[in-house]
């Protein structure tokens, strides 16, 4: 794995014309911020590496995404992580335009953080007891909202684990009242017509 790969300039190449300008700008940042960070594919998407994954970036049809793989951990007062309205693959949402990306300071402190994370050997997901599956704790607040929806209930009620986990989590996580209402309203809608929350993935 070299600093800059060949791929990644194919993949580039081929993505759609909105597109381009994203990932280059996306892959230009991530190198200003270390040049100890180099480049791979893994699972037909540009990644950024150094002691292993950092970051990723991916193009669709109509939006980017830009990820962080230890997302999770990094420190974030700037409140933008994961802070979307919908859900969608990466750490920033859908990215129609460089303007959608917090500003360059911000993700360069991202970038550091996981280089950092990554030379202490931190994983990016824990290895949890089997038990830890056992109980998943939904919120009052969805509870109660879902009284007033049988249909939404009765998918959710219906639904997996790992499905329930996923809407419970996206609600968890809002930073703001005002995002976990949006989320709340949006997680009724999809509901009552059987979809789970990263139906648009599947």
């Amino acid at each position: 794995m070299g600093q800059y790969d060949s791929r990644t300039d194919a993949y580039i190449a081929k993505s759609a014309e909105f597109a381009k300008p994203i990932l280059e700008y996306i892959r230009k940042v991530v190198h200003e911020a270390s040049p100890l960070v180099g480049e791979t594919v893994k699972w037909g998407m540009p990644f950024f590496d150094y002691k292993g994954p950092i970051c990723n970036m991916a193009a669709f049809k109509q939006h980017c995404a830009f990820g962080f793989w230890r997302s999770s951990l990094i420190k974030d007062p700037y409140l933008v992580l994961n802070n979307t309205e919908e859900p969608a693959m990466g750490s920033f949402g859908r990215l129609t335009s460089i303007a959608d990306l917090p500003s360059k300071e911000i993700l360069t402190d991202y970038i550091l953080q996981c280089i950092a994370l990554n030379e202490k050997g931190v994983k990016a997901h824990p290895k949890k007891a089997p038990a830890a599956k056992a109980e998943l704790v939904i919120p009052d607040y969805f509870t109660d909202l879902l009284t007033g929806y049988p249909k939404a209930k009765e998918v959710f009620d219906g639904f997996s684990y790992s499905n329930k986990k996923e809407y419970v989590e996206w609600f968890t996580e809002a930073k703001t009242d005002a995002t976990r209402q949006k989320r709340l309203d949006t997680a009724i809608e999809w509901l009552s017509e059987g979809k789970t929350r990263m139906w648009k993935y599947k």
